[in-house]
């Protein structure tokens, strides 16, 4: 079984992968997705969503980074996946499951889901481009707004060579909705020779227990419900070995939290700093009754002294260093 850390655009980014991978259980990350459109990217649009393309493409923990890209132009996704490639990026993801009404206008994310002949394509381009030893792997859901052609998508990305299929189990007109159609990645395995992972409503190890249940596959990737609980999948890995391990307290998530701050503060302006942390805050609330208070204190607070305050961060500590 691996589990892995899923792509979120405007949410999981550097910094928060690095706190939930530094919490144990996540095989590999993956970045937010970087937007391909006509041409080749200059190396500081890599670094500025893959900073850890700087230090061996892994998180602080050593978990893995896989580069995802995003966009319909197969030549161009193929250069700029073996760019991606030359700066140190192990594997390349390739995203065809975003549902945002933005990038589905611009040919990019789920609305490739209506054209599987293109998938193929851009997945066989990218293969052709990278080195053999790099893995090509892709992101799909169900479809765009019907479930009809999910197994010719399937099909159509492990015959153009992905290596691995992760399987966002709704249509992108479901959106987030539950529930999430796990039965749907029982007939995509069924179909396809490479490993599958389950994609959606993984909020628990009862779901997870579900979930495999239903889909058949051992491979999950977490997105919001790690998130929500960030040693989710230290608890799930501790469930397949026949252990349980008690749910992280209020209390020990503290450091995280302080950790989580403290980079935002050194990586972002104090515009755009309290306004990450407070979005991680109100997630939390789904798991935590404790996040519910802190984040009804931080709700209004833009005031980046204060904060540190409420977080007891000490801003004199030697090498702490603001971003301004």
């Amino acid at each position: 079984m691996q589990i892995a850390l899923a792509p979120m655009e405007g949410l999981v980014d550097d910094i928060l992968r690095d706190v939930l991978t530094g919490v144990g259980g996540v095989d590999w990350c993956v970045t937010e997705f970087i937007r391909v459109s006509d041409r080749l990217l200059p190396a500081s649009s890599f670094h500025r969503l893959a900073p850890e393309l700087r230090r061996g493409a892994v998180t602080r923990a050593g978990t893995p980074l896989r580069v995802q890209l995003l966009g319909s132009d197969p030549l161009c996704l193929a250069d700029n996946a073996a760019f991606a490639c030359s700066l140190g990026a192990p594997a390349i993801d390739l995203n065809f499951g975003c549902p945002a009404k933005t990038v589905n206008k611009s040919r990019g994310g789920a609305i490739l889901l209506n054209e599987p002949e293109l998938l193929h394509s851009i997945v066989s381009e990218v293969r052709k481009a990278v080195p053999p030893a790099i893995p090509v792997t892709a992101k799909m859901r169900l479809g765009f707004d019907s479930k009809d052609g999910a197994l010719d998508c399937a099909r159509a990305l492990a015959d153009g060579s992905a290596a691995q299929l992760v399987v966002h189990a709704r249509t992108k007109v479901e959106g987030y909705k539950p529930p999430a159609h796990w039965e749907w990645v029982a007939r995509v395995k069924d179909v396809v020779e490479v490993p599958v992972f389950a994609n959606g409503d993984i909020w628990s190890v009862e779901d997870w227990r579900r979930c495999r249940e239903v889909s058949g596959v051992e491979n999950i990737m977490l997105g919001r419900g790690l998130v929500c609980r960030p040693d989710l999948a230290r608890q799930i890995e501790a469930a397949k070995a026949g252990e349980l391990l008690e749910p992280m307290s209020w209390d020990a998530l503290q450091p995280l939290l302080a950790d989580f701050w403290r980079q935002a503060r050194r990586k972002m302006s104090p515009r755009y700093a309290p306004g990450r942390f407070k979005q991680w805050v109100s997630l939390l609330t789904r798991s935590y009754p404790q996040a519910v208070t802190m984040f009804a204190l931080v709700r209004k607070e833009n005031d980046c002294e204060r904060l540190d305050a409420l977080l007891g961060l000490d801003v004199n500590a030697p090498g702490f260093k603001a971003a301004v």
